[in-house]
């Protein structure tokens, strides 16, 4: 399994932009018609609703997220991680989470599928 396309390092910045609240930097990293599917939430479907969702809908007010193990197969990456943070209620969070995305052939991602060990955010 190798990475000669930059996928992971594309998977990193992702986690760096939206620890950073960079909104429109982080949906510039999906294709215009990704679907997002994340427990909790109907599937969020292109760049605008992405937008919408980092700024308006996401219930996270800050944090961190922390890359355990990648692993790129062809145009597919898997992550598991840590999040810790603060959720917009005041609430300090820490959990783990997986994730999979899958990139076009432009190497944007067109889907990601996220899940959490346990339902807090």
């Amino acid at each position: 399994m190798r990475d000669s396309d930059g996928f992971l390092e594309r998977v990193r910045r992702y986690y760096r932009l939206v620890d950073d609240g960079d909104v429109p930097g982080l949906v510039q990293l999906f294709s215009p018609d990704a679907v997002y599917e994340r427990p909790g939430y109907e599937p969020i479907k292109g760049r605008v609703a992405l937008a919408r969702f980092y700024r308006d809908t996401r219930v996270i007010a800050s944090g961190r997220h922390t890359v355990a193990a990648a692993i790129c197969d062809g145009s597919r990456v898997a992550v598991r991680g840590e999040f810790t943070g603060t959720l917009k209620s005041g609430v300090d969070v820490r959990l783990r989470f997986a994730d999979f995305f899958d990139l076009d052939p432009a190497g944007l991602f067109s889907r990601r599928e996220t899940y959490f060990f346990q339902p807090m955010v």
